[in-house]
């Protein structure tokens, strides 16, 4: 199932006419503070709490109905998105959903759809959920409908886009404290159980080639990194912590002996290049460029192309030596709109860019406005 639009009305900064939003084997949203680029990659969040059945969570987590609806509850009272995959055997997948918000600022599902259709047709057969509820019918219906094997598959593609944001390296950051041993199901979305996921694929064998892999590419960007240490603390075997040991030396560092740009680097490079096994379907990440090398930059962009035959990559970022590594029509530049104050979504059109792109490169032609995306 890949991802392949997402149609998203009155949620933040995207008004109410809203847009449609494209995606690719990699797509990389390009725009400057406060464009809007946050607000998409929240949205993932916002669906997947949908489909979990923990609408009413997130929306009290976010600070209630007035941070999520475009310009507050006078201006906009419905959320509608419409997220679509492109499945096997040319099938074309869509969830349907309103979320309404009452005066009472109650939250319920006022519409909901499941659409399916090859990928060319413009007939869906379409199954209508009961509105009202104060959460999605979906889960039930992969449970107890009639067909429910579409719903399943719906809620296994939703589930499998995550997001991903490792900006807390600070002295108290999960990442850099020692974790529960055990907790090496999936990579958290801040990394903080990282030392016992790298724990599990060094030490079972149908594994271990991934996490050596990983090893050789942090010490592309990191030369003097040997290995990780991971065995468990001497006074306590149910906790492990991120401690290494540089090329060379018996010397035994700590997670707290390690730059941030370092430990981020250590974050992204096990979140995709893990066992496809456990690798989300779409991989969805936040300012991977902070406080990255040019280099570190570089190996990003081609663990990222290396992946995506298999996972979806979406980066959201604002760093010009990040988009020099992939192609025009790769990118989503994110603006505000100047007569409007609403997010506009737009793809670039390499076929355009053509005479452009011979003499500047990406990054240039975003400097220098052309391509949009500038403050």
């Amino acid at each position: 199932m890949k991802l392949t639009s997402i149609q998203l009305q009155g949620f933040k900064s995207i008004d109410n006419e809203g847009q449609t939003i494209p995606f690719f084997p990699v797509t990389v949203f390009l725009g400057a503070n406060g464009a809007g680029k946050s607000n998409l990659i929240s949205f993932f969040n916002l669906m997947n709490a949908v489909v979990d059945g923990k609408l009413q969570n997130f929306v009290a987590r976010a600070g209630g109905p007035s941070s999520l609806l475009y310009f507050g509850p006078k201006t906009t009272q419905e959320i509608i998105y419409k997220v679509t995959f492109s499945g096997p055997n040319a099938i074309k997948f869509s969830h349907k959903v309103g979320v309404e918000f009452s005066v009472a600022s109650n939250v319920f599902i006022g519409a909901e759809f499941l659409l399916i259709s090859e990928i060319n047709a413009d007939e869906q057969d379409c199954v209508v959920f009961s509105a009202g509820g104060q959460e999605s019918e979906l889960p039930n219906q992969a449970k107890h409908g009639d067909d429910p094997h579409d719903a399943k598959a719906m809620i296994q593609a939703i589930q499998s886009c995550k997001v991903y944001q490792f900006h807390d390296t600070t002295p108290t950051a999960k990442i850099r404290l020692q974790g529960y041993v055990d907790d090496a199901h999936a990579l958290q979305s801040d990394g903080g159980n990282l030392a016992a996921f790298l724990r599990v694929m060094k030490k079972k064998e149908k594994t271990r080639p991934y996490y050596d892999r990983i090893v050789r590419h942090i010490r592309q960007v990191v030369p003097q990194f040997g290995d990780f240490d991971l065995n468990t603390l001497p006074d306590n075997d149910t906790q492990v912590r991120l401690n290494w040991r540089e090329k060379d030396s018996d010397h035994l560092f700590g997670p707290h002996q390690l730059s941030d740009g370092t430990l981020r680097f250590m974050a992204l490079t096990t979140l995709f290049l893990q066992p496809s096994a456990s690798r989300p379907g779409v991989i969805v990440v936040d300012e991977p460029e902070l406080g990255l090398h040019p280099a570190a930059l570089g190996a990003l962009a081609d663990m990222a192309k290396s992946i995506s035959h298999e996972s979806q990559v979406v980066f959201a970022t604002q760093s010009p030596a990040l988009v020099d590594h992939f192609d025009a029509d790769q990118i989503v530049v994110v603006e505000r709109d100047p007569v409007k104050p609403r997010s506009v979504f737009k793809q670039l059109d390499a076929v355009a860019l053509k005479d452009w792109l011979k003499r500047y490169s990406l990054s240039e032609l975003w400097e220098k406005n052309v391509i949009g995306g500038c403050p």
